[in-house]
């Protein structure tokens, strides 16, 4: 699967977050891409707004600092190949400009 999450500071963990959300999650590549995200730097857990509100609280109570992000936490685009079937399937972020194609 090619793929790329771009981000600054971020890119590395969104990288690993896609990965995951497939491989450990059962995820489709869309699904990994469109997930809530979050990223632990300098002490605070910066979380995007569609991260559910229980989630923080439950954060907050095990002692993290968090912080709502402005702004979206990366952007990336996958191409999952299936070689049994002979497809590709992409994936884009909705969170940035951009797409994936294949051939």
């Amino acid at each position: 699967m090619p793929f790329g999450v771009m981000g600054g500071q971020y890119q590395p963990v969104g990288q690993s977050h896609v990965l995951t959300n497939m491989l450990d999650y059962g995820c489709d590549v869309q699904e990994a891409i469109d997930m809530p995200r979050g990223l632990h730097y300098e002490g605070v857990y910066q979380l995007e707004d569609s991260v559910p509100a229980e989630i923080v609280e439950g954060l907050k109570k095990i002692g993290h600092k968090t912080t709502s992000v402005v702004g979206p936490l990366g952007g990336g685009q996958a191409i999952w190949i299936d070689w049994d079937k002979g497809t590709l399937t992409g994936g884009s972020d909705p969170r940035k400009d951009g797409c994936a194609l294949g051939y």
